[in-house]
């Protein structure tokens, strides 16, 4: 097996890492969804010549797949694999590896369409408002203003550990944000995260010279001076949200949902919001949104000629 695993090496390390500039945790996500597949041809190999790439039929694909239902998958780890799966063999025959990608011949499974359970405005209002008070905060400028940057400006984890102090623009309000595929964009953040940014970076300043450690170039940084990791922004979120009585499975990237759903529910342009958010696909905003239910019997109340008796 060790062919079939140096190629996984290869698609993780020169496609994943170099060229597409994943994340850490997509690339563990994908090393392990593809040698968990090579596990499983191993196992049914029966002492034969080891596996290569040219030897996998969708045949065995989908036997993989029944396998992962026959001991408890979910339609969406099955989805995922298959995905991983997927794009291994795309990048196969594009280096010449193999001449055609098995894994197109199999039917991704069909997954529930579920809206994402996000904030109301006014719960993240309330949250930002009362959180610099709160005396459980170990430090609570920061904390307001990882909220204040992953709701007022939409971005991802990944981003927001990313930032350095060279990215922030205060004078024009202008955050320079590394997105996916390391595409570029600017993400504007409104007065009230500007006093929120302000006072943290003040406090961070303090903390460092205190400790003596020297400057850093990472805006967010943890009680030892060093880089915040997307791990500790989702324990800070998770923990604001059990002492003001939210969820307590509130996400990093609920926050992102809510605010493109906050904003399309004010008027914003669908179009805009896709810059914002930084998506390469309009459809892909399309699933960041959500309107309220009560809103729309709102309008259908207030504005079809049937909706109210005469």
């Amino acid at each position: 097996m060790s062919g079939l695993n140096d190629l996984i090496c290869g698609f993780v390390e020169r496609y994943l890492r170099a060229e597409r500039n994943a994340s850490p945790h997509t690339m563990r996500n994908y090393r392990t969804d593809l040698l968990q597949f090579a596990a499983f041809l191993e196992a049914t190999n029966r002492g034969e010549a080891p596996w290569s790439a040219a030897a996998v039929t969708h045949i065995h694909i989908r036997q993989f797949l029944a396998d992962l239902y026959s001991r408890g998958a979910q339609k969406t780890s099955a989805a995922r694999r298959l995905s991983s799966i997927r794009s291994f063999f795309r990048y196969l025959v594009r280096e010449g590896v193999v001449q055609d990608n098995p894994a197109r011949l199999v039917s991704s499974p069909k997954l529930p369409k579920r809206l994402p359970e996000i904030p109301r405005a006014e719960q993240v209002n309330r949250l930002l408002d009362e959180l610099p008070a709160d005396e459980e905060a170990s430090f609570p400028e920061r904390e307001v203003a990882i909220l204040e940057l992953l709701y007022g400006c939409g971005l991802r984890v990944s981003e927001l550990t990313a930032l350095d102090l060279e990215h922030v623009n205060f004078g024009e309000g202008l955050l320079r944000v590394r997105g996916k595929g390391r595409r570029e964009r600017l993400a504007p953040f409104g007065s009230k995260a500007e006093r929120a940014l302000r006072s943290y970076l003040e406090k961070r300043n303090t903390m460092l010279a205190a400790k003596k450690v020297r400057q850093q170039a990472a805006v967010f940084v943890n009680l030892r001076g060093t880089r915040l990791t997307s791990r500790s922004v989702g324990r800070i979120v998770k923990a604001c949200a059990l002492r003001f009585g939210l969820p307590g499975d509130l996400h990093p990237h609920s926050l992102r949902h809510a605010f493109a759903s906050h904003l399309l529910g004010e008027g914003a342009d669908l179009r805009a919001i896709q810059e914002m958010l930084g998506h390469k696909s309009l459809a892909t905003t399309q699933r960041y949104t959500q309107t309220n239910l009560g809103q729309i019997m709102e309008v259908y109340d207030r504005s079809h000629p049937k909706a109210r008796e005469n």
